[in-house]
């Protein structure tokens, strides 16, 4: 199954913690068959923290959309995430965007992401690794969100 996933960091070694979160993805048998470039972006939600680096990943993976959850949160917590407030600062932060088609609204999981149509920081890495990708529930590619959302400060930092 191919999923989107996003990967993003404000603290700490924020661009080693995203490094790091992809190489513990493949350790879990995610096979990532392209990463976006690494981006710079100011905080969304809560503005009064530092910025934050941002990439998104196209992986192809066998795990249910559950377990690939499961593996995430156990990344998170691997790396040193600690909950705090809603939209806040954090070491890592990793969200499942999509699964192919698939659409799931449950209390542990949203696919696709609920936000992730509103959000450039998404959007413009997520378009460098699945341009062609098509929002079931919007009918629209990633090209097409991409356009309508606010245009915020990204700035290219690296490969990932």
């Amino acid at each position: 199954m191919q999923a989107g996933i996003s990967l993003g960091s404000n603290l700490g070694d924020r661009l080693g913690n995203i490094r790091q979160a992809a190489l513990l993805l493949k350790e879990r048998a995610v096979s990532i068959t392209v990463s976006s470039d690494v981006f710079e972006t100011e905080p969304w939600g809560h503005k009064d923290q530092p910025s934050f680096l941002n990439a998104c990943l196209l992986t192809d993976t066998e795990e249910s959309p559950h377990n690939l959850l499961f593996k995430i949160q156990s990344i998170e917590n691997e790396l040193g995430r600690i909950p705090r407030f809603r939209w806040g600062p954090r070491e890592i932060d990793i969200d499942i965007l999509f699964m192919d088609g698939l659409t799931i609204n449950d209390k542990d999981l949203v696919l696709p992401h609920p936000e992730m149509h509103r959000r450039a920081f998404v959007l413009v890495p997520l378009s460098q690794v699945a341009p062609q990708w098509v929002h079931p529930l919007l009918g629209q590619d990633i090209g097409e969100l991409a356009a309508q959302v606010p245009k915020i400060a990204i700035v290219r930092i690296t490969n990932l």
